[in-house]
């Protein structure tokens, strides 16, 4: 197999990913606040190189010394993040919590079931609600900002009986929200898909 160098790997956006992993990590174990109630900040490092360690195995199919040579690891941390056993984490993890230091083992059991979570659907609504409410508002579309604001609290993947209940009474482009939930594909896996299938809708009325 071809070594790729982590130069080359730079010039793949693996970054809005990891990133992503690292954001869900973080809202697993309670968010932000909760690690800096029990003071264990330097979670965050190891958080960060565990979500890279997970993308580039998963997404890129680097090998463990590839990416420790990427993130300036060693070959056996990253072992150990790949190797992370999700149940064993997620069942001590509340006695973790309590711990300033995080093992690269627990690091990487929180990084993959936090990639699991995002590629089943269920990303973190409340900073993608934030980010597409910015975007919307810098380009004059209101809507998304609506639909998103609706669906704080729901759990994806969403049936429609849930969303028509959500989000009657709404208009877009003089066609109701229950005219265009009849036509999307169910289910819906997440915010992101929901605000893409009522877009092409709209596109193609």
């Amino acid at each position: 197999m071809p070594v790729i160098t982590p130069q080359e790997i730079k010039t793949q956006d693996i970054d809005a990913l990891a990133v992503r992993v690292f954001l869900k990590s973080l809202e697993m174990i309670g968010g932000p606040r909760k690690l800096i109630l029990y003071r264990n900040l330097t979670w965050i490092p190891s958080l960060l190189e565990a979500a890279y360690s997970v993308v580039l195995s998963n997404e890129y199919l680097k090998t463990e010394s590839e990416i420790a040579e990427f993130l300036g690891l060693t070959r056996q941390t990253v072992r150990n993040i790949l190797r992370a056993d999700p149940e064993l984490v997620m069942k001590k993890l509340e006695g973790e919590l309590k711990e300033k230091d995080l093992k690269a083992h627990t690091a990487g059991g929180l990084a993959k079931l936090a990639y699991q979570e995002i590629k089943e659907g269920r990303d973190h609504l409340t900073i993608f609600a934030d980010l597409v409410i910015q975007s919307s508002e810098a380009l004059g579309i209101t809507w998304p900002i609506e639909v998103l604001r609706r669906l704080k609290g729901i759990d994806f993947p969403v049936t429609k009986d849930v969303l028509l209940k959500k989000l009657e009474g709404i208009k877009i482009q003089d066609k109701s929200m229950e005219e265009l939930l009849e036509k999307l594909n169910y289910p819906i896996k997440s915010p992101a898909h929901l605000l893409k299938e009522i877009r092409i809708n709209l596109e193609n009325a």
